[in-house]
């Protein structure tokens, strides 16, 4: 646990450390990185030295899994499953994204729009505008977006680790992190429940005997975890293993059955980590992912609920000193709360959208199959095991059965209410409830079955993860073209020469040459805008105007803060027939097979080279 608490910490301390000297400074350099990451090291150093590694006790057969001893280590079967997640790691962190001749791909094509947006942020971070950044993909607003890990990776980037081997690193480490903290929580059951999470759409390849990612059809809507939000939602590269280690955490320091505990007055055992880094773990996890904030928070909510007093003490200390820092990333990454709440009821989940749209009991089979009935069954067996004969019914006495609701509120609420603008983000939340509940799922159920039904229901469980992940693993060669290196050279070679803070008219697509340099467009994806609830109707017919040379462009370029217009290839396929005025009316300002950028404050000259 000491390592695994170090590492989270040195990210922790280093991204926060940077965000501050990126803030204070009015952008980050070479010797701000370079100090954020002393920082973060210093601050690692502290963490490993005080940080604990207690287990859970066990001192009846009602408590749950945990480690308990270097044997289990030497399983066979986590071994097997750290193998699997190994080859995971390796297959999808790897060719993340490499080099092919002039092409630059991708691995996965989940990733093609969203590792581009990524770069685009890590791009901007380091280019040395002042922070918390104006948005790179809209105008008149700052970033809105957990782009905590994308900050990490743009200090790499400001001490020298090139881009892809940055990437790349981050991921295999983040894997290695991840692996670890599920066995902490889960055993290797959580490990397989994690890279083999899935219902019955795998089970195809009986039919079929082709292996592909059947998760990935668009009507289904659990889709393999690893692939479809570990290598593409960058902020779980942190969020997920640092949850976890929240997770153990509290569960060994505020359940301990031993007969000393009856007694509400006693403080709670040793803790794994020491109060300010469970604190500091907490208080930033708004920076990285606001899901997994929001499941934390739950989580600490229910346990203060039913929590002996001295519990109540330390998680009411705990949240209130949390509160302002919280508040603070929160006020950060929503555009210092400009951002409309997306919060809406909406019952179903996804059971009633577009491809996913299918009966209750067909929805919730199809996606989840075994798990579903199970995760029944186990609340049932845990609310049985908690009344004691001749005693009164204590809901606290089980961790299985505190977690477990804690679980089925989660899943609740995501199943209840929308948290984004696409309802399918909401897998972000399923996600905790479904790895809360999984170590309690072997331990107080499965595990107590015989060989065979463990067996079989593990296969029922797993097959069609299993089949989907390994699947996906093979799919993807060889790669998505994401962009031309050449053109990302020569476009960032012209734009090195104009202010940082100049906003450019451009086509709106994820992987525009500009966006890859990190410079600031009029507009980006629409995709990505409206996943980050923008209504950028107006703006949009505003630049298809500008664009199209309409009467009114300049006028329209400077309502949209555009001093600059880029004309390459995507310009001229999406805006066939423009009449381009401003090849007359504003400066040439750089050229080239890639395109034209035009300068719309400054008049040409006489000799002005035509554009392309």
């Amino acid at each position: 646990m000491k390592w695994l608490s170090a590492g989270l910490t040195f990210v922790n301390a280093t991204t926060v450390a940077g965000l501050l000297l990126g803030t204070a400074l009015a952008g980050l350099g070479p010797a701000a990185a370079a100090a954020a990451f002393v920082f973060g090291a210093i601050i690692a150093v502290l963490a490993f030295l005080q940080t604990g590694d207690v287990t859970l006790r066990e001192h009846n057969a009602d408590a749950s899994c945990a480690v308990a001893s270097r044997e289990k280590y030497r399983h066979i079967w986590l071994w097997l499953v750290a193998a699997c997640f190994a080859f995971f790691a390796f297959r999808s962190f790897c060719w993340l994204i490499f080099i092919d001749g002039n092409q630059l791909r991708v691995q996965s094509p989940n990733n093609l729009g969203d590792l581009a947006l990524h770069i685009a942020y890590i791009k901007n971070f380091a280019s040395g505008v002042p922070l918390w950044p104006e948005n790179p993909i809209y105008v008149f607003s700052n970033m809105r977006y957990p782009a905590g890990t994308d900050l990490f990776n743009s200090l790499l980037l400001l001490v020298g680790v090139d881009l892809i081997r940055g990437l790349v690193w981050t991921g295999i480490i983040a894997s290695v992190a991840m692996c670890y903290a599920l066995y902490r929580w889960s055993g290797a059951f959580g490990i397989a429940g994690f890279l083999f999470n899935g219902g019955l759409a795998g089970f195809a390849v009986l039919q079929t005997w082709e292996l592909l990612d059947y998760q990935g059809d668009k009507a289904i809507a659990w889709k393999s975890l690893p692939l479809s939000m570990f290598v593409t939602q960058r902020g779980v590269l942190y969020a997920l293993p640092a949850g976890l280690l929240l997770l153990y955490h509290w569960r060994s320091r505020y359940f301990d059955t031993s007969p000393a505990r009856s007694n509400t007055d006693i403080a709670p055992p040793a803790a794994t980590l020491p109060f300010w880094l469970e604190l500091a773990f907490y208080a930033t996890m708004p920076l990285f992912h606001v899901h997994t904030f929001i499941a934390l928070s739950v989580v600490a909510a229910f346990l203060f609920a039913i929590g002996t007093s001295a519990t109540r003490k330390q998680l009411a200390t705990m949240v209130g000193l949390a509160f302002l820092p919280a508040t603070f990333f929160m006020w950060t990454i929503t555009d210092h709360f400009r951002a409309g709440s997306v919060l809406k009821w909406k019952a179903g989940w996804v059971q009633n959208s577009g491809d996913m749209a299918m009966p209750f009991f067909k929805f919730w089979l199809l996606n989840f199959g075994a798990f579903m009935p199970l995760l029944i069954l186990l609340i049932w067996v845990c609310v049985a095991r908690a009344r004691r004969p001749n005693e009164q019914f204590r809901f606290n006495a089980n961790p299985a059965l505190v977690f477990v609701t804690t679980a089925v509120v989660i899943l609740l609420f995501a199943y209840l209410v929308k948290t984004a603008p696409w309802e399918w983000d909401n897998i972000k939340l399923i996600i905790w409830a479904y790895l809360i509940v999984l170590p309690f799922l072997w331990s107080e159920l499965i595990a107590r079955w015989p060989v065979p039904i463990r067996v079989a229901l593990c296969v029922a469980l797993f097959g069609s993860g299993l089949v989907s992940l390994f699947g996906g693993l093979a799919a993807g060669r060889p790669g998505f073209a994401i962009a031309d290196r050449a053109e990302i050279d020569f476009v960032g070679a012209a734009v090195n020469k104009l202010p940082l803070e100049a906003r450019f008219a451009s086509y709106p697509t994820y992987n525009h040459p500009l966006l890859l340099q990190g410079r600031r467009v009029v507009m980006g994806y629409p995709g990505h805008l409206w996943t980050q609830g923008f209504d950028y109707g107006v703006v949009e017919k505003q630049l298809e105007a500008v664009m199209r040379g309409a009467p009114d462009w300049r006028d329209q370029a400077r309502a949209l803060g555009a001093r600059y217009i880029f004309w390459g290839k995507g310009e001229q396929t999406a805006y066939t027939g423009s009449t381009r005025p401003w090849e007359k009316e504003a400066l040439l300002v750089a050229s080239g097979n890639w395109g034209a950028i035009y300068d719309l404050d400054v008049a040409p000259t006489d000799a002005q080279p035509a554009g392309p």
